[in-house]
């Protein structure tokens, strides 16, 4: 799938499905369109609204942003996507959504959840639905 299509799925026809299964190109390109939106963002916030703070110095360039209503409103808008593609990218692994939970045990959590969504996609149907098209 290309990169706008992905989008445009999760944010509309998905937008609240947490059924069936999201291959890992579906879940990774979301996160990165959630992390590129939500750096433009923040620099939009702090140029228009301040609290932005950038630098240079020692080999090292830093960027400090207080965060602001356009990314927490984007954040707001897309927390629920956010969760559903993650469930269905569970599913496509063949475990359930409730393994969202580990995000409760940092860092530990964080880590068999990032090795599971890295996880390659079971062929075939599962309890969850057949095998997502590519």
């Amino acid at each position: 799938m290309r990169f706008q299509t992905i989008i445009r799925t999760c944010l509309t026809r998905d937008y609240a499905n947490f059924s069936g299964r999201a291959t890992r190109s579906e879940f990774w390109l979301f996160i990165l369109f959630f992390l590129l939106a939500n750096i433009v963002l923040s620099l939009l916030d702090g140029l228009i609204f301040g609290g932005l703070s950038m630098g240079a110095g020692n080999g090292r360039a830093w960027f400090i942003s207080n965060g602001g209503p356009l990314e927490f409103l984007f954040s707001l808008c897309v927390v629920i996507p956010l969760l559903a593609v993650s469930v269905r990218r569970l599913h496509d692994i063949d475990r359930s959504g409730w393994w969202l939970l580990l995000h409760v045990l940092p860092p530990v959590g964080q880590i068999i959840l990032f090795v599971f969504m890295l996880g390659r996609t079971r062929p075939g149907p599962n309890r969850f639905g057949p095998e997502p098209q590519q």
